[in-house]
């Protein structure tokens, strides 16, 4: 069985959006020194987004996480040295225990 829905026009959104009559302007908290007012001066009328300063801190640090290399250069030479040496030694206790904890970690 189905519904037809009526009188819907696909232009017309079903609620209204807040601040969808806007530019969506960005602008950060003032700084000490820095007043509101001063800030909300130098922003056009509309939507504002308040950034803390724990925030910020967040930004900086995803912008440092993300320039670190994924890879450590370093510890693959010497794994790989190792492995043509013939000195890598694999402990096979140890892998069966890491995959237990993993999988214990899993449920």
């Amino acid at each position: 069985m189905t519904d037809k829905i009526s009188s819907y026009s696909a232009s017309e959104p079903i609620a209204p959006v807040k601040g969808s009559h806007s530019n969506g302007v960005v602008t950060d908290k003032p700084q000490q020194g820095e007043s509101a007012a001063a800030s909300v001066a130098t922003s056009q009328t509309g939507d504002t987004v308040t950034l803390t300063n724990s925030a910020r801190s967040l930004q900086k640090i995803e912008e440092t996480v993300a320039k670190a290399p994924v890879v450590n250069a370093a510890k693959v030479a010497a794994v790989k040295h190792t492995i043509n040496s013939g000195n890598y030694q694999i402990d096979a206790g140890r892998i069966a225990d890491k995959l237990l904890q993993f999988e214990r970690g899993l449920k």
